[in-house]
């Protein structure tokens, strides 16, 4: 009788402790843990802009269906889907006077290839060959 006592004792704490994780979370961790993983597989499109923060200026912008990391070398590396297939990385040099911000730009049917990247011409050096 004691055995049964424990056992049921045992399973209602179980029951309690195991309710009480699912409560914990909030609907907001929830989303955004669910953002997060679809972001990693490509499954939502996205636009990165990398500013200069000295200038005020855009340096420039990648959107599509894009997974952001950072790396140990201080760069931020934008790992975009262009096909089935086919991806591209491109590294970003974050220092004092860069910064990026990240822009879900899903919600609306695309593209599952679409891919851009956007150089500002201003900020591009100009070039004379002598």
């Amino acid at each position: 009788m004691k055995k049964y006592f424990k056992k049921c004792i045992a399973v209602i704490l179980a029951i309690i402790l195991v309710s009480g994780l699912f409560q914990g979370c909030t609907e907001a961790e929830r989303v955004n843990h669910n953002l997060n993983r679809q972001a990693n597989y490509f499954d939502c499109e996205r636009r990165v802009t990398v500013y200069n923060a000295r200038t005020d200026k855009i340096i420039l912008y990648i959107e599509g269906y894009i997974d952001i990391s950072n790396n140990t070398t201080n760069e931020l590396v934008v790992t975009a889907k262009t096909s089935k297939d086919t991806y591209k990385k491109n590294y970003v040099y974050l220092n004092d006077y860069t910064l990026y911000v990240v822009e879900d730009i899903g919600g609306t049917h695309s593209d599952p290839y679409h891919y851009k990247v956007f150089f500002d011409t201003n900020v591009i050096p100009s070039v004379e060959v002598k």
